[in-house]
């Protein structure tokens, strides 16, 4: 269980470009770096392309003015004059710039933490990694939901054949809040998501389901996809060639066949992300709106609802418990297991502990790339009258 007591030496100093005032997921960023004080100490920013707006927010935060710079690239030069200049950095931006800044911070010498999904290519993702190698540092991807307990809960009972041999998966994320076009022109947060120029070949799949694509991974680590078939719409033609809804069969190397739903126009619907995985002898689904609760079904039995933090729980689960099973806990708790994951593996890897990273479990470099692959398969089955394709 987690009660806040320190997991690595000291707190990273950390740093954070974009997140400001009109951010959709900023805070979100503090929240899972600052909930445990003993991992991150919140040093320096560029929080917005307005330079005063940005350092005004970040005096509102009750940090140093002269430490809210007008742009990453100042950032990075002014806090590598510091003995006590930032070690890692969120990089909290519109998708188009993710892979400029993470390799500019690499170079800067820093770890990093990055949005999803990573970058626009597979062959950029695979040169960040050799950087990131060469460089000797960890990169996190923020799969916000991937830090849910239960999920850990999931991945175990798959292991261990509680659930018989795998043969579907049944998963969604899908909201209505983009039913109509209105915030494509109010909503900052709203309006690069739906330009390709900076979000990217993909609206939904890109920024909602790479999400639900990793949690699968993580519940079903050694299922691989060998081919899919995407079918993706513009319900609002104004967002061609990006979609707003899209529909993706999968085929894994083990037989078993998925399917997923990626919507932002499922009207009505204010929150319908969830994850169900159906094996020869049960199945569990859990959502991501009731993240404290795990349906278990067992051919032939009443069916078992298992809550978090119960003792029945496999260790692995509640190894990240911080409430008890009488107090809910929601995506701040997630996104703190994973920001805290990311102060570990940073720890681990300036120490040279590479047992740590060997067992560690979070969204690492690697799975951000593995979620850029994903997207470009989809996006090419679908350029191709949405027919099936090899995943490569």
């Amino acid at each position: 269980m987690i009660i806040g007591e320190k997991k690595i030496e000291r707190p990273l100093r950390w740093g954070i470009i974009g997140g400001g005032r009109t951010s959709n997921v900023g805070y979100k960023h503090r929240l899972g770096a600052l909930r445990d004080n003993t991992a991150y100490k919140l040093t320096a920013a560029a929080f917005d392309i307005d330079a005063e707006r940005g350092k005004n927010f970040g005096f509102q935060l009750g940090m140093d003015p002269s430490r809210c710079y007008p742009d990453y690239k100042t950032l990075f030069l002014e806090e590598a004059k510091r003995s006590d200049g930032v070690e890692v950095v969120t990089i909290a931006t519109p998708n188009g710039t993710h892979y400029e800044i993470c390799k500019a911070a690499l170079e800067a010498g820093l770890h990093v933490i990055c949005e999803k999904p990573l970058f626009f290519e597979v062959s950029q993702g695979e040169e960040i990694i050799q950087l990131a190698k060469k460089q000797g540092k960890i990169v996190g991807v923020t799969y916000g939901f991937s830090g849910h307990p239960l999920l850990l809960q999931m991945r175990k009972m798959v292991q261990n054949g509680d659930l018989g041999e795998i043969r579907m998966l049944e998963l969604q994320y899908t909201h209505g809040f983009s039913a109509t076009e209105e915030g494509d022109k109010k909503s900052e947060g709203q309006k690069w998501r739906v330009d390709p120029k900076i979000a990217g070949p993909s609206f939904v799949l890109g920024d909602l389901s790479t999400h639900t694509y990793f949690m699968s991974r993580l519940i079903c680590p050694d299922l691989k996809i060998t081919k899919l078939l995407c079918d993706r719409q513009s319900f609002i033609k104004s967002r061609a060639p990006l979609e707003d809804n899209a529909y993706v069969l999968m085929h894994y190397n083990n037989g078993a066949v998925g399917r997923l739903w990626s919507s932002a126009v499922n009207a009505g619907c204010m929150d319908g992300h969830r994850i169900r995985i159906i094996g020869s002898k049960a199945s569990i689904e859990w959502h991501d709106n009731q993240p404290n609760e795990l349906l278990y079904e067992i051919q032939g039995q009443p069916v078992q609802k298992m809550i978090r933090a119960m003792p029945y729980l496999y260790d692995e689960c509640n190894e990240y418990e911080r409430l008890g099973a009488l107090h809910a806990e929601g995506l701040p708790e997630s996104w703190s297991n994973i920001y805290l994951k990311f102060a570990i593996a940073i720890d681990a890897q300036n120490r040279g502990d590479q047992k740590t990273l060997d067992n560690l479990i979070y969204p690492d470099l690697v799975s951000g790339v593995e979620g850029i692959r994903w997207v470009q398969n989809c996006v090419r089955s679908a350029d191709k009258d949405s027919s099936w394709v090899d995943f490569n």
